[in-house]
């Protein structure tokens, strides 16, 4: 016989997590499906450390920065520990950058977020550690802040289990059907589950499942790498802000978090790869552009001390999906695009809405399936944002 459930959601990385114990919380019979173990480190959502922040590059996004800042500090209530840890932020802009500070001050200005614009002499002369070239323009936010990732996952779990959700671990997705009134089929290899509604937070396996529906969601999957610096003074790199190079390549920094390192990163500078058949190996060349760029910017740091693979599945637009699946509504799909952890609980509260009712009040009428990047076959893919 079929279980019965109100919701199955799929994947749970950090959307799916945070989805789980949003629905949840709303008092509904939920069960997660996870195809490896909980919290693997083979998607996006493993590791210490991500970036939240109000600057970006269209007013609608920050919009839901709001958004996600005040459902960071309902996480927190509700779970009781604390996520945040504000360090201010800078995104650096060198001469004639690849992405246009424009886009980033008129959108701040328009939604009324505080920031300052600083040239290169005042940043060094505030933050010493950091060298700088001339010409380079500095938009400083001071609500800037770290989240925990692999933490703030294993949070949600336990979030969502204290309130009667079911995790079930190694259990992909191996069918997916809509049945009209009836509701939505899902089956794994051990189950057949019956429900009213299904959320879809496979990333890289998103098509995996949704193929079922006749639908595919066009996304490139990278495979990237951070890399941690040793530090010989703690204190020194404690202060410093998040950091953003706004170029291409284009390169971000963090300051020591929970260890004397720190943690550097390029954006989007890895290879394609299947999501099933990739290694999880460092690569040198990737550890060298990185650390030649790091230590042009930070030359007090030291050597690396290690490397760790993740996964970006890329829209072609870098745009999220937060949309209902056209002529299938019982079924939900949330993609993050690389650049959402930031919007953990925010996405896990619009997806609950979306799969429960097919409404919200947050605005992602730009992250829908239908929209021109997801359904035009010879749209540009552009990924610097």
């Amino acid at each position: 016989m079929a279980e019965r459930v109100d919701y199955v959601v799929i994947g749970l990385g950090g959307l799916g997590s945070a989805a789980t114990w949003e629905l949840a919380r709303r008092g509904l019979r939920v069960l997660g499906l996870e195809r490896f173990g909980l919290g693997h480190a083979r998607g996006a959502s493993h590791d210490t450390s991500r970036i939240l922040r109000h600057s970006y590059h269209t007013p609608a996004y920050v919009r839901l920065t709001q958004e996600a800042y005040a459902d960071w500090a309902r996480l927190e209530r509700e779970a009781g520990t604390a996520l945040v840890t504000t360090t201010g932020g800078l995104d650096l802009f060198p001469p004639d950058p690849a992405i246009p500070s424009i886009d980033y001050t008129a959108s701040m200005d328009e939604v009324g977020i505080a920031y300052d614009a600083l040239d290169a002499e005042q940043v060094m002369a505030r933050w010493p550690q950091l060298r700088l070239p001339p010409g380079t323009l500095a938009l400083h936010q001071a609500d800037a802040a770290i989240v925990p990732a692999g933490h703030t996952t294993a949070v949600l779990h336990d979030r969502a289990r204290s309130l009667g959700a079911e995790l079930r671990p190694h259990s992909p997705a191996l069918g997916l059907e809509d049945l009209g009134e009836a509701g939505v089929r899902v089956t794994t290899a051990d189950a057949e589950v019956i429900c009213r509604g299904v959320v879809v937070t496979a990333d890289a396996w998103v098509n995996d499942v949704v193929g079922h529906l006749g639908l595919r969601v066009p996304v490139e999957v990278t495979l990237e790498q951070v890399t941690y610096f040793a530090v010989d003074r703690r204190d020194r790199f404690a202060g410093l802000p998040l950091w953003i190079w706004m170029d291409d390549p284009s390169f971000y920094g963090f300051p020591t978090y929970g260890e004397s390192t720190v943690k550097a990163a390029q954006d989007c500078g890895g290879p394609t790869v299947a999501p099933d058949d990739r290694t999880s190996d460092p690569d040198p060349a990737m550890e060298a552009l990185l650390t030649e760029h790091v230590r042009t910017l930070l030359p007090e740091v030291g050597a690396p001390v290690r490397s760790v693979r993740c996964q970006y599945t890329l829209t072609p637009d870098r745009d999220f999906v937060l949309s209902t699946v056209p002529g299938h509504e019982r079924v939900v799909v949330g993609l993050g695009a690389a650049h959402a952890f930031k919007f953990v609980p925010t996405f896990g509260r619009v997806l609950a809405d979306l799969v429960t009712t097919g409404e919200t009040t947050s605005d992602v009428s730009a992250f829908a399936l239908g929209r021109p990047a997801l359904t035009e076959p010879d749209y540009q893919a552009h990924w610097l944002v």
